[in-house]
């Protein structure tokens, strides 16, 4: 599949930031809540980089810098002219006062961040093999070798083999959990909040990794209406249908990111008038499955959708 952004001329690969840790606990809301305190203020330049990051966060320099990565690449937090801000999303989720969910306790937010980390292009390898490895069983050299052969292939520098396979390595330790070992128990085996997800898997013959497609129960209405609106909108904003097909197939769409099956897809799909009040329907005539909106994007806040996982 040679389309989609990481084709195109002007795309700038993200192969590193993360130190080689994954995203873990609680990381998110240290970070909000830290670029919260300082929002506004001199101090909003430097929440990372100062002398008492270390003492603030309670990890070492290199985690603080992991932190700073992950909140960035989950929208929780944005840079604006060299200062970190927190963001409408952020806000929702994990606001002290008023956040849905400041301590990930609902595994619709670790959907919702797992969306935000694979819908958009910016993390390569995260992008790459949710939006384009064409297979489910895999090594993780095969991943780092195809991400190998695309960068070569566009250009793309400091893209060395070395910065590829330690990418994919923290790419496979945020969505699998360790075996545990000793007296450890199924809690310690969880390095990432996204390994609660399920959505790779080792093989039952140990022999590699299988991406899970198909039905997800835990995945709610309200994130997966969040999803189809933001896909809808950076694909093709002005168009009043969406076709079944981009929906499904295309890099960036909840059938790819979630990996959902066809016939899950379909029941989403089709749950949405309700999930929508109404805004989006399901159609199927003449043989084309497509959903048809009957608003305009800039009338809503997309993050209401979300509310309707949380019961509020």
């Amino acid at each position: 599949m040679n389309r989609g952004p990481l084709y195109d001329t002007t795309y700038r690969p993200q192969l590193s930031g993360h130190e080689t840790f994954p995203l873990r606990y609680g990381w998110l809301k240290k970070a909000y809540d830290a670029v919260k305190m300082a929002e506004d203020t001199e101090d909003d330049v430097s929440v990372f980089s100062a002398d008492d990051a270390i003492a603030r966060f309670g990890v070492g320099k290199n985690m603080v810098a992991s932190m700073r990565h992950w909140a960035i690449a989950a929208r929780v937090i944005e840079e604006k002219s060299g200062r970190q801000v927190t963001t409408s999303l952020g806000y929702v989720l994990f606001d002290e006062s008023d956040g849905l969910d400041p301590y990930m306790e609902n595994l619709n937010t670790s959907w919702l961040i797992h969306w935000k980390l694979c819908s958009h292009p910016a993390k390569t390898s995260w992008y790459w093999a949710f939006n384009y490895y064409p297979a489910l069983d895999f090594h993780r050299d095969i991943i780092a070798r195809n991400i190998a052969t695309l960068a070569n292939d566009r250009g793309w520098s400091r893209a060395s083999q070395a910065t590829i396979k330690n990418d994919v390595a923290c790419f496979v330790r945020t969505y699998v959990a360790h075996t545990p070992k000793g007296n450890a128990s199924h809690e310690d085996s969880l390095e990432s909040p996204l390994s609660e997800l399920g959505l790779i898997k080792s093989r039952e013959d140990h022999h590699g990794l299988r991406f899970v497609r198909g039905r997800k129960p835990s995945l709610g209405l309200g994130v997966f209406t969040f999803a189809v609106t933001e896909f809808w909108i950076s694909r093709s904003p002005s168009a009043r249908t969406l076709s079944f097909e981009a929906l499904a197939h295309e890099p960036g769409s909840p059938g790819r990111v979630f990996q959902l099956d066809e016939n899950d897809l379909v029941e989403r799909l089709y749950a949405l008038e309700d999930s929508s009040q109404g805004r989006y329907t399901w159609s199927e005539t003449a043989g084309l499955k497509q959903i048809v909106r009957d608003f305009e994007f800039d009338e809503i806040d997309e993050t209401d959708f979300i509310r309707l996982d949380y019961g509020t």
